[in-house]
């Protein structure tokens, strides 16, 4: 099936479009920039916000994925009109295109914080999204699939991902330091396993229905900093502050709210502690890589 993925050169976007490529799907990627990864593919630079553009790649496509928006919890304290406009807005201009072009499934990548009463804009965006796309199967039949992602890491991730900048700080620092008292606890997933689940949807069952996407072990943030510490032999001060981890959840994001979702997990999946791993040596070389880059500049060669 021809498929696009709106947000398909971002982090997780990224990890969706190989998978999709891996089933076998004609995958087109929508975003503001090429993909690093995906340099084969055909590629609509745009934004979500603009109507035409997004009407115009989605037509003859069969299979539309939304990734795309903005993602940070403590971002949209500071910027809600930014966060709401892209993540609602955005999201209705998506949602448009693939009810005109008839399309068969419209995934959508909603939060964990869409069932909670935290989250700031971010979560109020995401949840309110969820009722536009309901609504829209509600009138017009357009057959969708609602990913409720969790915590999701992996080697590919950038400075809106906390655990990417826990592991920058440590490796640029020497140190981590938390804003609460570390028992917030979260389930992380590896995001090649949310990809692929992502995916599995696709299948009957995933039609008209909401999914939970997270991980099988519970971490406090307590056990995840002297976990990186000691990956990284105990060289590290960790701290953590003890206030209020604003914003965010301690133990859970939900709330009650009358529409529920289903758990999705995989098995078999990637194994935290080596996921882990993987992203403190892919950030290490990248790190190390443009240290030597600024070194030859120094002295002149580059």
């Amino acid at each position: 099936m021809r498929t696009i993925v709106f947000g398909g050169s971002g982090f997780l976007g990224s990890y969706v479009v190989d998978a999709l490529v891996d089933r076998g799907h004609d995958v087109v990627i929508f975003d503001r920039t090429p993909s690093p990864y995906r340099p084969d593919l055909p590629f609509v630079r745009g934004d979500i916000l603009d109507r035409a553009e997004v009407a115009k790649a989605v037509d003859g496509c069969q299979v539309v994925y939304n990734l795309a928006g903005a993602a940070n919890v403590e971002l949209s304290v500071s910027h809600p009109t930014e966060f709401l406009e892209v993540n609602i807005i955005g999201n209705a201009n998506v949602l448009e295109a693939a009810r005109q072009s008839k399309v068969e499934r419209f995934v959508y990548a909603s939060s964990a914080y869409a069932l909670s009463n935290r989250g700031a804009f971010y979560g109020t965006s995401k949840r309110a999204s969820e009722k536009v796309i309901e609504l829209y199967q509600q009138h017009y039949g357009l057959d969708y699939t609602i990913l409720r992602y969790g915590s999701v890491y992996g080697a590919r991730a950038d400075t809106s991902n906390r655990i990417y900048r826990l592991l920058h700080q440590a490796l640029t620092e020497g140190k981590l330091v938390f804003p609460g008292d570390g028992t917030e606890e979260r389930e992380y997933i590896h995001a090649a396993d949310a990809a692929g689940l992502s995916v599995d949807v696709l299948a009957d069952w995933g039609r008209n229905e909401t999914f939970i996407l997270t991980g099988l072990e519970r971490f406090s943030y307590r056990k995840l900093l002297f976990m990186i510490a000691e990956i990284l032999d105990g060289e590290i001060d960790v701290r953590l502050d003890g206030g209020e981890y604003k914003g965010h959840y301690t133990m859970t994001p939900y709330h009650f709210h009358p529409t529920l979702g289903k758990k999705l997990v995989r098995n078999p999946s990637i194994d935290f502690g080596q996921g882990l791993l993987d992203c403190i040596e892919t950030l290490h070389a990248s790190l190390h890589q443009a240290e030597e880059v600024v070194v030859c500049h120094d002295d002149g060669d580059a």
